[in-house]
């Protein structure tokens, strides 16, 4: 029977692995956040990250666990942009193809940057099961290695190493709130916090036009929903992982979605306050504080992981002007 979460020695690996591959991204204490969130604020800022985002952890950790075999076939990934850009770089570094399945209203930066990378960039769909399903095609007919975005504990335990960098950094920390999309973050971030200590609160925050867990918790598995138009492009996945879901329902403590609004006013305030360019799906989280979904005491630390900054020019200003 597997372990409710990923093994603290996977964690342990892939930090070894990602020694001077991934940056050890700083903790930043936030204290003009304090007034609107009702606790003290700390930014974990993974949009430092080289790709701008916290994908470049879990995708370097799967390409170093491939065999040359498989590396020489090349890869594949299905990505709405962050994990593309995790991938292609990964890829560059070990010297093998990327190829990656982009739907086709991808951000254009994203797709500009992963070609830049060498990735080749193949539009297809705006869902994620239709990218998964051309992934499928490419792989049967090239012989392609599948890198999953969210789905694969390797990847988890890429993206776990951000748990355990928060819990050294911050000892006595209440709260750790993590974006939601598919899972892959909050399932290795959950896996590493509790694994160092069970009493640290975990928190994945998901939007209302994709609220894939929450449907999915309730309903007792994993569950595909519709998707609605949305402000954080970073988290249209419409099905929770297998794996992710089980760690998820064992392990998180709660899963709370947030309105467009919301998430607008999240984002303007970690720019305009926290003075940091973040992406709209970095921003779930503190628009659950925000809104007053999130219950904080006033003296709780709170941990909030901003898990990207890739955005065009035209989303910024939509973020300022909004």
């Amino acid at each position: 029977m597997k372990e409710r979460g990923i093994p603290m020695e996977q964690l342990e690996s892939a930090r070894e692995r990602l020694k001077d591959r991934a940056k050890i991204t700083p903790l930043l204490r936030a204290e003009t956040l304090d007034g609107l969130v009702g606790g003290r604020v700390y930014l974990k800022p993974e949009n430092l990250q080289i790709t701008g985002s916290f994908k470049i952890r879990g995708a370097t950790n799967k390409l170093l666990s491939l065999s040359p075999k498989d590396l020489k076939k090349g890869v594949i990934a299905a990505s709405s942009g962050n994990h593309a850009l995790g991938v292609s770089y990964a890829a560059k570094t070990l010297n093998t193809q990327a190829v990656i399945v982009m739907p086709v209203n991808a951000p254009r930066i994203k797709q500009t940057k992963a070609k830049a990378l060498g990735a080749e960039v193949i539009l297809h769909g705006t869902t994620s099961k239709e990218r998964y399903d051309k992934a499928a095609e490419l792989i049967q007919a090239h012989g392609y290695t599948l890198i999953h975005s969210y789905d694969d504990e390797a990847l988890m335990a890429g993206q776990g190493t951000i748990g355990l960098e928060i819990e050294e950094a911050l000892p006595g920390v209440n709260q750790v709130v993590v974006p939601l999309g598919g899972g892959g973050l909050l399932s290795g971030v959950v896996s590493a916090i509790k694994g160092k200590n069970p009493n640290i609160k975990v928190v994945g925050v998901e939007t209302e036009a994709v609220p894939r867990y929450t449907v999915s918790l309730k309903n007792g598995f994993p569950t595909t929903v519709k998707i609605s138009d949305t402000f954080a492009d970073g988290l249209r996945v419409v099905e929770p992982g297998k794996r992710n879901f089980e760690i998820i329902r064992a392990l998180v403590d709660e899963v709370i979605t947030v309105g467009e609004e919301e998430l607008r006013r999240a984002a303007k305030a970690l720019y305009l306050e926290g003075r940091l360019v973040v992406e709209p799906s970095a921003a779930v989280g503190l628009a659950a504080a925000i809104s007053g979904k999130l219950t904080i005491r006033n003296n709780d630390q709170v941990c909030f992981l901003l898990s990207g900054g890739n955005l065009d020019e035209d989303k910024m200003m939509e973020i300022l002007e909004g």
